[in-house]
């Protein structure tokens, strides 16, 4: 069997944002690293990934993406990324990979590694992660954000499984707190009080966060440590390009 996946391409700021602007380009995943644009690097390593079927691009302006030509499906993007991935998935179909396209280092073996452990945890969703003792031993240059539980600190990778169609109500959870997002009082009371104060008192676990999730939506979600630290490298910001390209020439 081969799984689609859906690279999320767009941007909210397009052309003023600050990585686009500094490479001279549209959009931000045309930034070039080592002179290729990151989105072609994304590209070029889901087709090198065993197991990986069409994939599809969520854009703006697809327009932006033609030098792909047939390589990639292009679907115009939504004003948010929670509502382009619900309707680029409810078009696609599931399971599905989702990604993005500023994961400029993203490696063959990384998704390799996250499939097969999505598929052997049973799951609706699952979410790639890379643990923060991973990271500072892997790329300790690296400034990346961290989210604090109890039992561990952890990194996203920008990679998601989406099993089947229950797993999309975890993106309109996701769709919903973006909304949100000005307001946080909204947010808490989405998420529930108690979920909030042991996140702020650092007693919330992997585990009760996944059930959390689980009471909210009613999809069974896993949270998927990568092996390999770098694996939660994406382009956020001028530093991460400068980095990214370092580490791609040494790699």
């Amino acid at each position: 069997m081969t799984v689609p996946v859906l690279i999320l391409a767009g941007s909210r700021d397009g052309e003023r944002d600050p990585l686009a602007q500094m490479g001279k380009v549209t959009h931000k995943a045309l930034l070039p690293i080592g002179e290729t644009p990151m989105i072609d690097r994304v590209v070029h390593s889901l087709e090198q990934t065993s197991g990986i079927g069409r994939i599809w691009v969520s854009i703006e302006h697809p327009e932006y993406l033609a030098h792909l030509g047939d390589r990639v499906a292009l679907i115009k993007a939504s004003p948010s990324p929670s509502e382009s991935v619900l309707n680029a998935v409810r078009m696609i179909g599931t399971p599905c990979l989702v990604t993005t396209a500023d994961h400029a280092l993203l490696q063959p073996q990384w998704v390799e590694e996250f499939l097969e452990k999505s598929c052997a945890a049973q799951v609706d969703l699952t979410a790639g992660i890379a643990l923060r003792e991973t990271i500072q031993r892997d790329v300790p240059q690296t400034e990346r954000t961290y989210i604090h539980l109890s039992d561990i600190s952890f990194s996203g990778c920008n990679l998601f499984w989406l099993g089947n169609e229950t797993s999309l109500e975890v993106i309109a959870l996701w769709r919903q707190l973006q909304r949100y997002r000005k307001r946080p009082w909204r947010m808490a009371l989405t998420l529930g009080l108690s979920t909030i104060l042991r996140v702020l008192t650092k007693t919330l676990t992997s585990r009760r966060l996944e059930e959390r999730i689980h009471t909210l939506t009613g999809a069974s979600v896993r949270l998927i440590p990568l092996s390999d630290g770098r694996a939660a490298v994406d382009v956020d910001k001028p530093s991460d390009a400068h980095l990214v390209a370092q580490l791609l020439e040494t790699w």
